[in-house]
């Protein structure tokens, strides 16, 4: 079995999985992994150079064009994780039986270990509240704390899409550890959110960005 297959949920069976970037999915497995030698480790590595692209291309964009740059850049990533949640989400029904949290649960197990390609643990907390912990991620050895936050902004556009398909209203996600600022595990809540701490997101993704133009100029001042 296959490491994001299981839950042990009885309604998981009921949540029926949509597999992002399928026609490459089917070509990767039917013409390369059952044909030949390709070693999928190796997309690991492919899979790292394009993450830490992105966060170089997102420096380089703060420190050349400042707010301008960095807002291009992470409304690209937005529109990249809205894409890719409605291909998960498309023409998928919550079933009669199954609660939002388990629904917003299933979703979110999707992205972490398909999308993510990470190993999670996930956790129905009760009422209006769910967590998973990210035991091992593919960008925690080599990401800094700080590059997290590009992360936010795939996120976003995945919870849009979730708003958008008229499921998982109302619920909102804290980052509460990340392996890469020294936590052992990245823990992460969601929660069906007053508006005041709805707000709270949109309120620290701001922060960082004014953080991340502070060091982009002290870059530039030292040159």
């Amino acid at each position: 079995m296959k490491h994001w297959e299981h839950r042990p949920e009885k309604s998981w069976k009921e949540f029926t999985i949509n597999q992002p970037y399928a026609k490459g999915l089917e070509r990767l497995r039917e013409e390369v992994l059952a044909k030949t030698d390709f070693d999928s480790a190796t997309l690991w590595q492919w899979g790292t150079m394009q993450a830490m692209a992105v966060i170089e291309i997102l420096k380089d964009c703060e420190r050349a064009f400042g707010a301008e740059g960095q807002k291009i850049v992470c409304q690209a990533l937005q529109k990249i994780g809205l894409d890719v949640g409605r291909q998960i989400l498309k023409d998928l029904r919550k079933p009669d039986s199954m609660t939002d949290e388990e629904f917003v649960s299933f979703f979110v197990s999707v992205i972490n270990r398909i999308v993510y390609a990470s190993l999670e643990d996930p956790k129905i907390d009760g009422p209006g509240q769910v967590s998973f912990d990210i035991l091992w991620c593919p960008h925690q050895d080599y990401y800094q704390a700080f590059d997290c936050r590009v992360q936010r902004y795939l996120v976003q556009g995945m919870l849009d899409a979730l708003s958008e398909s008229g499921q998982g209203q109302g619920f909102q996600v804290r980052f509460d550890t990340t392996i890469p600022a020294g936590a052992s595990t990245c823990h992460f809540t969601l929660w069906r959110a007053t508006d005041e701490e709805g707000q709270a997101w949109g309120k620290y993704t701001a922060q960082l960005e004014a953080k991340a133009l502070r060091i982009a100029n002290d870059g530039q001042a030292k040159k």
